[in-house]
């Protein structure tokens, strides 16, 4: 039967495609919903956002629904505490268009909505996360209180006043203490003269540092005093900013300031820049490198003090200097010293904060593992997707050579024939478990696990080698440990990793030309945590520079069109899954080693027992499947037939269902993506029209990965299963659809 073919013009679907392509490019969660409130289009950033209703953002879904999903699920951190009551506020709350409001999600992002209408009575929501801009504004205003906080509770007079003219912009309650409600700068000296010496030597220096000079305090009496003083640039205008102290307290602020720094909780310390003679240390300092009398026991390298001091006397300050030191146990630490060179009492005096930089730099390697963790995560996802595309376009294909090869096995009885089948059928069926294996790795979904022995595992990975690609001259053997227990696994998923190991190192030593031995070894972890598993070769082995690479996706030390990179890869991303470890190092023989750890079985693992059975039939069934691809419609329609089920295939959904109004149907199998009318729009029809046919359907398809059969699949809540499947898979799959329909209309 032949499909129709879309109508749509191709300028049409350039301009979607163009649509799509720029509210993917926007920086902010885009959605349109219809007049009806029910969503038309999104793009990823928008669901993205909402990670806990992701799975039901999808064309067709109401705004409503989205809100009562998303306070169930706990998506809204003030619905929370009562899911309910928040539902019952926001529904009866007028609908905010033309407004934009702010939420903020349980994973503590600040999402702000804004809401407009449209023209055609439906409303557009863009959302962004401005969590960090209402962190960044927290911050400022944080940093401003605590300026204001820092310069009010300063005991040094601050004062800015205008460059030009001396007009006074702020003074700090000190200020006002000393000075009084003075209006003008030029009111505190004694002699006008004396503060345009100030400025000359402000803006000849840039700066003035423990400048001494007589003022005049608010009771007009004439004291020392001593200030510091910075240009600063304010609107426009120029200011001076000065930090004046009385002498004549000196020695009471001295004491003052002595406290502080020895109640400070950071180690400072002063010393003397000619011998390194200590002359203060807070106790901060004391605590991380111990008493001592000279500052020149604090460095562990020959040398550091002296490329410190360069800097210093050159720079008059140094920020952050980073070295290795010792501390008050003698242990090396990596330390950063920020210092200023001052003249105390006709001598340069070096005032020193010192910061342990141990927990930071542990911080900043978790972070480079995280940042590699994620590159090669990215990497990963790139090569999902393109193994995705790959099994999807050989899923249909397979299906019609693995249905038909198990078939020929179960009809063959000539012997030599019966060989040659099985043949094709086992390599059908190991290619359908690597299409399997990549569409779990694609989806990164856990494997399916249940109690393993691995032994049997290991000869049945190493048979599939031998007969497949292993070249003579090359042995592969094993030496399995006996009693071995249990591990929790995923069958095919093991197997193909432990195929891939020994076809690398055949591959390798093909290749070379060096090495002929291939062992793989079974044996208990040593701690009994669970199996140890070593493949080793006397290969060339792999280069101590790339065997942190290894693992990497497709990374490969074969010469460029002779390997993928995807093997190890693969290898180490299904191991992963089995909360397992693997490594490689050189081994005995001077090839490559190889060591995975399998943890013991699970409580969640299925015993063989638990696998499902299915498979028994009932003649008087009749069934309807619809599948564009007809090979593989009538496949499974001759899989069917042979086990007793009258069987109708369709390549068109309009056609199974005008079927459907003639007849009656036991079951459904339909398939998700197909022309015109697709596997969404069959099951919508089935709703509307037979509804009591929903619960008798299931869907095969070749499609799991697309967001939008992600999405339907989990609407529609019914059983699927992938292609390629095998005649027995089939036939359980529909014996459990029949067996659970049968529950549901008792």
């Amino acid at each position: 039967m032949t499909s129709k073919q879309p109508h749509s013009s191709t300028r049409d679907l350039a301009a979607a495609d163009l649509l799509y392509d720029a509210i993917e490019a926007l920086a902010e969660g885009i959605a349109v919903f219809d007049i009806d409130r029910k969503l038309v289009t999104h793009n990823q950033k928008f669901a993205k956002l909402f990670p806990l209703v992701e799975d039901l953002i999808a064309p067709g879904v109401v705004w409503r629904d989205l809100l009562i999903a998303g306070a169930k699920r706990g998506q809204f951190a003030d619905a929370l505490p009562n899911p309910e009551l928040w539902i019952d506020n926001r529904l009866n709350d007028e609908f905010p268009l033309n407004q934009t409001i702010e939420t903020e999600l349980a994973n503590g992002v600040i999402c702000q909505a804004q809401f407009s209408a449209t023209s055609l009575g439906g409303f557009v929501v863009v959302c962004s996360d401005v969590t960090q801009r209402r962190k960044t504004e927290a911050a400022v205003r944080e940093q401003e209180n605590i300026l204001r906080t820092v310069l009010e509770t300063s005991p040094l007079a601050v004062v800015m006043a205008r460059l030009v003219d001396g007009k006074i912009l702020y003074r700090s309650p000190e200020a006002v203490s000393f000075f009084g409600n003075t209006q003008n700068a030029l009111q505190h000296y004694v002699d006008p003269n004396d503060r345009n010496q100030y400025i000359d030597a402000l803006v000849r220096n840039g700066r003035v540092d423990d400048y001494h000079i007589t003022l005049v305090n608010a009771q007009g009496i004439s004291c020392a005093s001593t200030s510091w003083g910075r240009l600063v640039s304010f609107e426009g205008d120029e200011y001076v900013v000065t930090a004046i102290m009385d002498l004549s307290e000196r020695q009471e602020r001295e004491a003052m300031i002595r406290r502080v720094l020895e109640a400070c909780p950071t180690p400072i310390q002063m010393t003397r820049a000619a011998s390194g003679e200590v002359m203060f240390s807070s106790p901060e300092t004391i605590t991380l490198f111990g008493p001592s009398d000279t500052a020149k026991r604090f460095y562990a390298r020959p040398g550091t003090r002296k490329r410190y001091l360069e800097q210093l006397r050159r720079d008059g300050f140094v920020n952050e200097f980073k070295a290795e030191y010792l501390n008050a146990k003698n242990e090396m630490f990596w330390g950063a010293v920020s210092a200023r060179l001052i003249d105390y009492n006709g001598e340069q005096v070096i005032v020193s904060h010192t910061r342990d930089l141990t927990d930071q730099i542990q911080i900043e390697e978790e972070l480079s593992r995280q940042q590699e963790q994620l590159y090669q995560n990215e990497k990963l996802l790139a090569m999902g997707e393109l193994l995705a595309g790959v099994a999807h376009e050989l899923n249909n294909p397979l299906s019609v050579v693995v249905g038909h090869s198990l078939m020929l096995r179960e009809d063959c009885a000539d012997p030599e024939t019966l060989r040659q089948v099985e043949k094709i059928s086992n390599a059908a069926e190991r290619c359908a478990r690597i299409v399997k294996t990549f569409l779990t790795m694609a989806r990164q979904k856990p494997a399916k696990m249940q109690d393993l022995d691995i032994n049997e595992v290991l000869q049945t990975a190493v048979d599939v080698a031998k007969y497949g690609d292993i070249e003579d001259g090359i042995s592969v053997s094993y030496q399995l440990a006996q009693d071995l227990p249990m591990i929790s696994a995923d069958p095919d998923q093991i197997t193909q990793v432990f195929i891939n190991m020994i076809l690398n190192a055949e591959q390798a030593m093909r290749e070379s030309g060096k090495g002929q031995q291939i062992t793989v070894k079974t044996q208990k972890a040593p701690d009994q945590s669970g199996v140890m598993i070593t493949v080793e070769d006397d290969g060339p082995g792999i280069p101590e520079k790339s065997r942190g690479r290894v693992f990497e996706p497709f990374f490969t030390t074969r010469e460029v069109g002779q390997g993928t990179g995807m093997g190890l890869a693969i290898c180490h991303r299904i191991i992963q899954s089995h909360n397992g470890q693997i490594s490689i190092e050189t081994g005995a023989n001077g090839g490559s080693l190889f060591q995975i750890l399998l943890p013991l079985n699970s409580p969640n693992a299925q015993t063989p027992a638990d696998i499902p059975k299915g498979e028994t039939t009932a003649p008087d069934i009749r069934i309807l499947i619809v599948d564009d691809e007809e090979d593989v419609a009538e496949l499974n329609a001759e899989i069917l037939s042979r086990s007793g089920y009258q069987v109708d295939v369709f390549t068109h959904a309009d056609d199974a269902l005008e079927s459907l109004r003639t007849h009656n149907y036991g079951l459904i199998l339909s398939d998700l993506n197909m022309p015109d009318v697709d596997g969404r729009g069959f099951f919508d029809a089935i709703t509307q029209e037979f509804p009591a046919m929903i619960d008798k359907t299931g869907f095969i398809t070749g499609d799991t990965m697309g967001h939008s059969s992600q999405s339907f699949l989990a609407i529609a809540n019914r059983p699927y299963v992938e292609k390629p499947l095998s005649p027995k898979e089939l036939r359980t799959f529909v014996t459990d659809i029949l067996a659970k329909a049968e529950q549901v209309n008792r």
